[in-house]
């Protein structure tokens, strides 16, 4: 089966070239979206959930490594494509499936694909999880949120962390909902969210983190899915990702 693979390039030639050479191999490669820098890339993560992520380091806004670095649990194997070979390049192709150097070459992207298969047979091997736990070494931790600022018409309020029922992503957006019903626009990611926010704070589906101490009751659903009601104004109703559903269960020990 083939990797769903999203390529995160600031260079549109660069971008061009690398799904061009990567369509030549559709049965390791299935290019399913780019993105142009590193806050880009988070979204398009959250939207399209790559199994591959092909990523360059120097970019605006976030850099490759700071965007790795706001990942949350779920992290896509990495297979790193810069123009700088400046860095720590031996730690790094310990940690990630490859360090290519631009321009890549056919005949280099046969290596990756190898690599790529031994990956594929050794499911939690660890590269990803490995590479994450790198970066917190290398950059120094982002603090704990304990409110959230967001927009209201002219003003900017600080809401604390009490008064969230969840937090919910519709397309590149994400919202924050209030115990009172009331809906804010955020500038944050899910990821960013989930790696920043207290423990209190549970992510149930690639859409929604909720406030545990806001879970009224939980019934279940289909497919190993759950359907949470939250004790907020609106009662919210709020189901849960077939994937998350061992945070559902350890939640609530059953």
């Amino acid at each position: 089966m083939a990797f769903r693979t999203l390529l995160i390039d600031d260079e549109k030639l660069a971008l061009s070239r690398l799904e061009r050479l990567l369509l030549r191999h559709p049965d390791t490669f299935e290019v399913v979206g780019t993105a142009s820098n590193g806050a880009d890339g988070l979204v398009q993560i959250e939207k399209l959930a790559p199994d591959l992520i092909f990523l360059d380091i120097e970019m605006p806004v976030l850099t490759g490594f700071e965007m790795l670095s706001r990942l949350g649990s779920v992290v896509p194997l990495v297979v790193f494509a810069t123009a700088y070979d400046a860095y720590a390049i031996r730690a790094f192709e310990e940690n990630s499936i490859d360090y290519l150097l631009k321009p890549i070459e056919e005949e280099r992207l046969q290596k990756t694909i190898q690599k790529l298969q031994e990956a594929q047979k050794n499911v939690g091997n660890g590269f990803s999880q490995n590479l994450v736990r790198l970066l917190e070494q290398m950059q120094p931790k982002a603090p704990e949120l304990t409110s959230i600022s967001v927009k209201s018409g002219h003003k900017i309020l600080l809401l604390p962390l009490d008064e969230v029922s969840h937090f919910e992503a519709d397309d590149k957006y994400v919202f924050l909902m209030t115990t009172e019903g009331q809906k804010y626009l955020t500038n944050y990611t899910l990821a960013t969210l989930e790696a920043r926010l207290p423990a209190r704070f549970l992510r149930v589906s690639r859409s929604v983190i909720v406030n545990k101490t806001g879970i009224k009751e939980l019934e279940k659903h289909f497919s190993g899915r759950y359907v949470l009601t939250l004790r907020d104004k609106l009662q919210t109703r709020v189901q849960s990702g077939q994937s998350f559903s061992e945070n559902i269960l350890a939640l609530f020990e059953i």
